[in-house]
């Protein structure tokens, strides 16, 4: 018996519900060695911004118990040298590939939207929209619904690739946010970002992160985004992308049973660079022994008290 194992996000069709998360896999050639693209449903690169950006100074990466917290800063080479330099390699690769993007103004959204989704070999876009609006005073746009819906409008106004919306942990009710990017016109959430989190060094009583704090990642990160899933997919009945903790294909399953289409690879690529092909080749063969013909019996089966 085989098992269908595609995933529909908008036009968009992914041979498998296992994506690459932005941020943890470069754009793609650093893996080229280590990473069978072709078995695999996508992946999704590093956050592009308008310009070029340098992030934050070292140290900015602190391994925790069960994840790490880093304060990267969004460092990127801008959408300009991103087509110059690396589309290409990317245009090559036999999978699915999702742009990570972001701006400081809902204008700057709408524009780089439609810059990035008119490049041929750009599959889908995704938005991270936990960064501070600077028209705002610096609040997030991920964590009010209306701020949330303007920039998912203004992007998907801008283009017609289809749109992922990559939502913050750090709500109070990621169900409003989750309604509103939908009935906005986002194709698909990611759920979710890192968690805002810290580091001190006891003797030196200084913080870890150059930049003080940083975001929450890892298998620490895993039963939050798994409550978050579950909440977003009673509130929408758009795709639900879950990122946060996963290692394995029982990760992948447990997401999927709360409600997830599809399933990011984050930091445990640091940890083992191929895990997204094992949880892949893990989840076919965990469908196949279990006769479950098609994933759809999985999203959202999970049995509520």
């Amino acid at each position: 018996m085989t098992t269908d194992l595609s995933v529909r996000i908008g036009d968009l069709i992914l041979r498998n519900p296992i994506l690459t998360a932005s941020g943890t896999f470069g754009y793609a050639s650093e893996y080229e060695t280590m990473v069978d693209f072709n078995k695999i449903g996508g992946v999704i690169t590093k956050g592009i911004s308008p310009e070029p950006r340098l992030g934050n100074t070292q140290p900015r990466i602190w391994e925790t118990e069960s994840g790490l917290i880093n304060a990267i800063g969004l460092d990127n080479v801008g959408v300009k040298d991103f087509e110059q330099s690396k589309l290409d390699y990317l245009r090559e690769i036999d999978c699915a590939v999702v742009v990570n993007f972001f701006a400081e103004s809902t204008e700057g959204y709408a524009t780089l939207a439609h810059t990035l989704g008119a490049m041929a070999g750009v599959d889908a876009l995704e938005a991270n929209i936990s960064c501070p609006n600077v028209k705002a005073g610096g609040r997030e746009f991920g964590v009010d619904p209306a701020a949330a819906a303007d920039v998912t409008s203004a992007s998907r106004e801008s283009t017609n690739c289809p749109l992922i919306v990559k939502l913050s942990p750090d709500v109070s009710n990621i169900g409003d946010i989750a309604s509103a990017v939908a009935d906005a016109g986002a194709d698909a959430i990611t759920v979710a970002n890192s968690m805002p989190a810290m580091a001190i060094d006891i003797d030196s009583r200084r913080p870890r992160l150059s930049f003080g704090r940083g975001g929450l990642t890892g298998p620490a990160m895993r039963p939050i985004v798994t409550r978050l899933v579950y909440e977003s997919a009673q509130a929408t009945d758009i795709p639900i992308i879950a990122s946060g903790g996963a290692s394995t294909w029982r990760d992948v399953v447990e997401f999927m049973l709360a409600g997830a289409s599809a399933v990011q690879a984050g930091t445990v690529n640091f940890v083992n660079p191929r895990a997204s092909v094992e949880m892949a080749e893990g989840l076919e063969t965990y469908c196949r022994q279990c006769g479950i013909n098609s994933l759809e019996q999985l999203v959202g089966a999970v049995n509520m008290p």
